[in-house]
């Protein structure tokens, strides 16, 4: 195989709130951390070990409005996207690394919505950033 593949696939809890950030030119950028767990039984000791690993996520555009309007700290959500390494240089002078989740599409599996209460049927539930919002008979669910 000559080509190359970049795509990550996570299911966690939202760590915080979405921020925003809005540019001059209408575009918005939605930034987020994201918690994935990961259980199991130490062989030798009978111990439960769980482990907690966080991503950076950005979402770009309208898909980052949407997350900004439906998502809330520890809601769950399935994202798609790819990984992306950004270099700057800090205020000491070193250079300095930050690795994110550039998601490209998304799906909710919990909103704020579903615990103050039952979400309308028109809610978008799962988007894909360059595309328009599913029709209610194109949900997996």
């Amino acid at each position: 195989m000559s080509g190359t593949l970049n795509k990550v696939m996570l299911i966690g809890h939202l760590g915080d709130d979405i921020k925003m950030h809005y540019f001059d030119g209408g575009g918005s950028i939605g930034r987020f951390p994201l918690a994935t767990n990961e259980s199991y039984v130490n062989k030798s000791t009978g111990d439960k070990i769980s482990n907690t690993e966080w991503h950076n996520l950005v979402v770009r555009n309208k898909a980052a409005e949407i997350c900004e309007k439906y998502l809330s700290k520890g809601d769950r959500i399935y994202v798609e996207g790819r990984i992306k390494t950004r270099k700057w240089i800090g205020e000491d002078g070193a250079d300095r690394y930050s690795t994110e989740i550039n998601v490209n599409e998304f799906t909710f599996l919990t909103t704020k919505k579903d615990v103050s209460q039952t979400p309308p049927s028109d809610s978008v539930p799962n988007i894909n950033s360059e595309a328009a919002p599913l029709e209610k008979d194109d949900l997996p669910f």
